[in-house]
């Protein structure tokens, strides 16, 4: 199957496919182009989507993604951001591998196609121009036929004239010979010519166009094969990142899995948590008898109903729930003694880390200008180390009123903390107290915090609870036995305790556990009698003591 000897005749139609071929060729590299501006396109949807739902920076939505659906939320954002990715890797292949690669073989195969049409028309001219010799030498041969027809016949009748001189019948003669010479010329040449037509005819239909032909199919089945080839890359390009794309979907799929509805339960807790026991009984109050009218105890004192005694209002009660109080809309207090106990000493917490971070920024950059001075006394041709002073001065000075804005932190942060004992060890000490005094003990609950507009105000507590001796007090807190142990836990670190109420544990030693880590990331523990304190509950692996009730003592 050849089109040099199948279509031998076909020229122009053969002309007009390999340009038909061309232009599909053309179609298709506008196609993979376009496919590529999709996947930049999406990508850069994707990306911009994961963008704007991304988390900003120092606002509260940063502190949502505490929450293990949040964090699955962001992981899907992350993995959808390297998904577009995916989508610029397939538009850069698609570019690269098919596109420029089609539009050099397209200029190449225009050139190849050009040349040979351009030899078949160099053929088809050759003889053509071989055909007009021919014709030419035909029609010359057949006029000295005539020519010489003609003056023979002059001369035989010139001949068979009697009254014609023989000079005349000479000349006759003589034409009628020449003419007969130049018949037998054009003939002779007539036929060398009419053998080199069938030559080059024969040349013509059987070795140059059959030739030029094949040339053609050949560079027609290479433009048939290279755009097959095109396709398989273009469904490879996609399959290369299937595996990826896999994986993306794959850490979406863990992420979801990862979420933990009891840690957001408990987060929920530790957010919110205000540090109060649920209010008490209100008991009854009779306005019916005569006698003097009093107040009923607090509705907000501890589960077993011990409280303060209120001040005394006429007319209708103004005691207060305080989980029904509207707070106080006003300026947050720099001690943030609006908030319940709980979520103040976080917000405390925190301020002191705040704080200490900034101190250590500004250590450092002591230290920098410190190292830079020395460098400038060693050198002086680098500078002058006067010059440093004043910001020396400046960095100590803004180092100074930090820690003292620590410490101011810090005292309010223990004074919280001493109000914040754990559940059990609150009852147990209110239960004592309120047994073995007459007088009504100071009120640690939140109605004694509790503003008349209903904000938490230490000062408030201060104020309004019933003084108490504090020599009976401190007696009967000195009294009290030590806190039962409710398990051993082991350091899993050294901690060396420096700050008030911390306690220094040496890696790989075994202590006695008296309080469980309450949510704010500390743990109570003891050595000996006398020495007990908080250490992080991360440097410690506890062993809790499922049978221990509270009767079991440090020994």
């Amino acid at each position: 199957m050849s089109w040099g000897t199948e279509l031998w005749d076909q020229f122009d139609n053969l002309e007009k496919h390999t340009q038909w071929g061309i232009d599909i060729l053309e179609k298709y590299i506008k196609f993979v182009k376009e496919r590529t501006e999709i996947e930049l396109s999406y990508a850069k949807q994707l990306r911009n989507l994961s963008k704007k739902y991304q988390p900003k920076k120092n606002s509260k939505e940063e502190e949502e993604y505490r929450y293990t659906a949040c964090q699955a939320f962001l992981s899907t954002l992350n993995e959808m951001n390297d998904y577009a990715g995916q989508h610029e890797v397939i538009s850069e292949n698609l570019s690269s591998q098919i596109t420029a690669g089609l539009a050099r073989y397209v200029q190449e195969l225009k050139q190849e196609r050009k040349s040979h049409f351009h030899d078949g028309r160099k053929a088809q001219q050759h003889i053509e121009t071989c055909w007009k010799q021919l014709e030419s030498s035909k029609r010359r041969f057949e006029r000295d036929c005539k020519e010489a027809e003609r003056a023979q016949q002059h001369f035989e009748k010139m001949d068979a004239d009697i009254n014609v001189t023989k000079a005349d019948v000479e000349k006759a003669r003589q034409q009628a010979q020449l003419r007969h010479q130049m018949a037998e010329d054009s003939k002779a040449d007539y036929s060398s010519i009419l053998q080199k037509f069938n030559h080059e005819q024969h040349e013509y239909y059987y070795t140059h166009i059959p030739t030029i032909f094949q040339q053609i199919q050949e560079m027609e089945e290479r433009r048939i094969v290279r755009l097959g080839e095109s396709m398989k890359t273009y469904a490879e390009v996609d399959r290369q990142v299937t595996p990826i794309i896999g994986k993306c979907l794959d850490g979406i799929v863990k992420a979801a899995e990862a979420i933990d509805q009891k840690n957001d339960s408990q987060l929920v807790i530790e957010a919110y948590k205000s540090g109060f026991e649920p209010p008490g009984d209100i008991e009854f109050e009779d306005y019916t008898q005569p006698m003097k009218r009093t107040v009923s105890e607090n509705s907000l004192s501890n589960s077993r109903g011990e409280g303060k005694a209120e001040p005394k209002f006429g007319g209708k009660a103004k005691g207060k729930l305080w989980p029904f109080i509207k707070k106080n809309k006003g300026s947050t207090p720099e001690d943030f003694s609006n908030l319940p106990p709980e979520q103040r000493r976080k917000k405390l917490q925190q301020k002191v880390d705040e704080i200490n971070r900034d101190i250590q920024k500004e250590v450092d950059q002591r230290d920098a200008i410190t190292k830079m001075k020395d460098v400038y006394l060693k050198n002086p041709q680098m500078g002058d180390p006067a010059s440093l002073d004043h910001k020396l001065t400046e960095v100590s000075q803004n180092i100074e009123k930090l820690r003292l804005e620590a410490q101011k932190f810090e005292a309010w942060l223990a004074e919280v903390e001493g109000r914040l004992p754990a559940r059990g060890e609150q009852a147990r000490r209110q239960s004592g107290l309120y047994d073995a005094q007459s007088t009504p003990p100071v009120n640690n609950c939140a109605q004694a915090r509790e503003s008349p507009d209903g904000s938490y105000t230490e000062e408030q507590s201060q104020e309004s609870a019933v003084k108490v001796p504090a020599m009976d007090f401190d007696d009967e807190f000195d009294d009290e036995e030590p806190l039962p142990a409710i398990g051993t836990c082991r350091a899993l670190y050294t901690f060396d305790g420096q700050n008030e109420g911390t306690i220094s544990v040496v890696e790989g030693e075994t202590l006695y556990v008296i309080e469980e880590d309450k949510g704010d990331g500390w743990t109570r523990i003891r050595r000996s009698e006398d020495e007990e304190g908080y250490v992080p509950t991360s440097y410690v692996e506890v062993y809790l003591d499922k049978n221990a009730k509270g009767a079991k003592t440090y020994i």
